[in-house]
């Protein structure tokens, strides 16, 4: 059994464990709030962004562009949203799981990396890596992303890369943190669209171009592949304190827990050195007499 001594020095040692997740998990609270109310404050937008260019390219027939038909290229480019920091339980391996357990050839496939964790862990399993975006995920902002989008739609036309994914998590409550694998080009305009802009039934118009086609969709797209890079970026970061807070409270909790269980340890402890002594007293009393 271990000695009252251990126990006092274990159970100090947890309280100032407790009591740092304490404040981090406040901090974590305060960071929330502001972030989860940026996430559903941008969500509307750009859910109907990625719809309404779903929709707009299922309605305007046959199109001859890069864009949708794509290019030769093999290579894959990922852009995987993860956190700088660790301590948020399952949020940053959950994004590496998605990425490494996914259908995508890991030979082909080149990682945007846009958070340390993130970019630490497939150096470990091997993937080729882009450019560190690490930096842009600390405050996230829509001139990061549209830095990011240029990047890959300028090797996307120089048929460096013949397809982009994002890899995020999606934000749907304090709680609820959905890790999600989007593919942004080539646009596949026969993918199902949910959500109100395909809510009607029945026939509807041809979309017509103006200016022309290929025009409209070099000026289209590019805002297209920023906002949804944007929106996942917002949606990461709330997710990402919410994840932590729940982990910091999860810690508190089981420290408080591990606090009670060496107070009652130390408390018996105590209680038999102090028996003994008294044995040992009455013991030595007896015999003196």
């Amino acid at each position: 059994m271990a000695s009252m001594r251990d126990i006092k020095r274990r159970r100090s040692s947890i309280q100032s464990t407790g009591q740092i997740t304490k404040a981090m998990k406040l901090v974590s609270t305060v960071k929330l709030q502001r972030t989860k109310q940026a996430a559903v404050n941008s969500k509307s937008y750009f859910d109907y962004m990625y719809r309404t260019v779903k929709s707009m390219l299922a309605r305007a027939g046959e199109i001859n562009h890069p864009y949708v038909c794509g290019n030769d290229s093999n290579k894959k480019a990922v852009v995987m949203i993860t956190g700088n920091r660790g301590l948020a339980g399952g949020y940053n391996s959950n994004i590496v799981k998605l990425v490494t357990r996914s259908e995508l050839n890991k030979e082909d496939l080149i990682i945007y990396p846009m958070g340390k964790k993130g970019r630490e862990a497939m150096l470990r399993y091997g993937y080729e890596l882009a450019d560190d975006y690490s930096e842009m995920i600390d405050a996230p902002e829509y001139v990061d992303a549209m830095r990011l989008a240029s990047v890959l739609l300028n090797a996307y036309k120089a048929g460096e890369i013949g397809e982009i994914y994002l890899a995020y998590t999606n934000f749907k409550n304090t709680v609820v943190h959905e890790p999600k694998l989007m593919k942004l080009l080539p646009i596949d305009k026969q993918d199902e669209i949910e959500g109100p802009v395909n809510e009607k039934e029945g026939p509807e118009a041809p979309m017509n171009f103006e200016p022309e086609e290929e025009e409209a969709l070099n000026l289209i797209v590019p805002k297209y592949v920023t906002s949804i890079i944007y929106g996942g970026m917002i949606e990461s970061v709330a997710s990402e304190n919410g994840a932590r807070m729940q982990a910091m409270d999860n810690a508190t909790t089981n420290a408080e827990e591990m606090i009670d269980k060496l107070t009652l340890q130390y408390n018996r402890a105590r209680q038999g050195s102090i028996t003994q002594e008294l044995t040992e007293i009455i013991a030595g009393s007896q015999a003196q007499n």
